[in-house]
């Protein structure tokens, strides 16, 4: 089956995320596959980080939950954000973890466990400063407290404290410092209470790598695991993080204009030269933000060209200026960042080189296969920013019809 658009998903750079993430937190690592594992597929990416050391898989709904069930992880995951009258007795049948911020929630989850005939495992989650899900001060005392009472009761069992940063992607001292003292607070009442958690964690990517007193005994792994650094780098920062998703299409129509042509909808451009124009058959349905017009790029005929006029539901089109473009050619909407080894094994390529050539500067390492170098790409957070986005935001939107290929660990 022909596909209109394709993202490939580099399953050795999630191994490798993992990895360098791993050899700078010195913890269990939490692989958080929530949004069907940030656009780039659950199940694979789950398959990817357990077997180069994660030891637990993140979702935020039942339904992603029992989907990895379903797929055959048997080991623990973490559910976290459900309504009260959710189907508790399925997840706790499932063995999964269930993060709990409200005592309406604990009470269901208690009544849940005594129909199934077995106790519950929750996370008692504290707000520390983010003000969005887990109990505040005031209520934190009465979560745990009851959390106590079922635990003692045989309902539940209480595995873990955690919290979450209001700082996903920089880290300011004080902020950080703030929310570190306010969850030892919530720790040292929950002890108060009689309550002897496995588990505390309250890091993301951004902490693990550069917060030390955030990592506690777990650190949970989003961004980073896809390679994208958290800090706000266009590529993949410090830590040479290696983008796992490359989004490729091919031209599906050229034409040449004269000037004054005007361009999509409205039209909002026009163009002021005799110009050639490539259609490609991506557009906000598939996960390119109207708001990047104007500003976004792709790379095409071995440089950058700017997407011009309005991006549509299905299509865009780009200012080929006067390049010898012709329907089918390629073009790379995002990928690894310029100077990025795709193939992790010891290439060095330099804004310039042309995929599968020793021109420009490149130097190809042992590991460095023809047509795997990156040249100079636009980067996910490059389209976050043309945006006015998080990187997030571009990943998870990249939709259904849009083909996933994967590129194997090995491979």
């Amino acid at each position: 089956m022909s596909v209109l658009a394709e993202a490939e998903v580099d399953l050795a750079a999630v191994a490798a995320n993992l990895d360098t993430v791993a050899g700078v937190a010195g913890t269990e690592l939490m692989a958080v596959v929530k949004a069907d594992g940030f656009g780039h597929g659950a199940v694979p990416v789950a398959r990817a980080a357990l077997a180069a050391g994660a030891t637990w898989l993140g979702v935020t709904s039942t339904g992603e939950a029992l989907a990895l069930r379903a797929a055959g992880f048997a080991g623990p995951v973490l559910s976290w954000l459900h309504r009260p009258d959710d189907d508790f007795g399925r997840l706790i049948s499932a063995d999964v973890d269930l993060g709990v911020s409200t005592v309406p929630h604990l009470h269901a989850i208690v009544e849940a466990a005594s129909r199934s005939g077995r106790p519950a495992t929750v996370q008692l989650k504290a707000d520390t400063g983010l003000s969005r899900n887990g109990a505040n001060r005031v209520d934190w005392p009465d979560l745990v407290g009851w959390a106590r009472k079922y635990e003692v009761e045989g309902s539940v069992r209480v595995r873990g404290i955690w919290s979450h940063l209001a700082g996903a992607d920089t880290l300011d001292g004080r902020g950080v410092g703030r929310q570190v003292a306010a969850f030892e607070e919530a720790r040292r009442i929950a002890r108060t209470a009689g309550l002897r958690p496995d588990l505390a964690h309250l890091a993301n990517s951004a902490a693990a790598l550069a917060a030390p007193a955030t990592r506690y005994d777990l650190c949970r792994i989003g961004l980073a695991l896809y390679g994208v650094d958290p800090f706000g780098a266009p590529g993949g920062g410090a830590y040479r993080l290696r983008a796992a998703m490359t989004l490729r299409s091919t031209v599906l129509n050229v034409k040449r204009v004269p000037a004054g042509t005007g361009v999509s909808y409205g039209p909002d451009r026009v163009t002021e030269r005799p110009t050639t124009l490539a259609l490609l058959p991506l557009g906000y349905a598939d996960g390119l933000p109207r708001a990047a017009e104007g500003r976004a790029e792709v790379w095409l005929g071995g440089t950058r060209r700017p997407i011009v006029g309005r991006i549509a539901m299905d299509q865009c089109v780009v200012d080929a200026g006067d390049l010898p473009v012709a329907i089918g050619d390629p073009v790379v909407v995002f990928g690894p960042a310029p100077g990025t080894c795709l193939t992790g094994g010891g290439c060095v390529v330099r804004p310039g080189c042309a995929a599968g050539t020793a021109g420009g500067g490149c130097v190809a390492g042992p590991g460095c296969a023809a047509g795997e170098t990156d040249a100079g790409w636009p980067t996910v957070a490059e389209w976050a920013a043309w945006a006015r986005t998080s990187p997030h935001e571009i990943l998870t939107g990249i939709g259904a019809r849009v083909a996933r290929r994967y590129r194997p660990v090995g491979r």
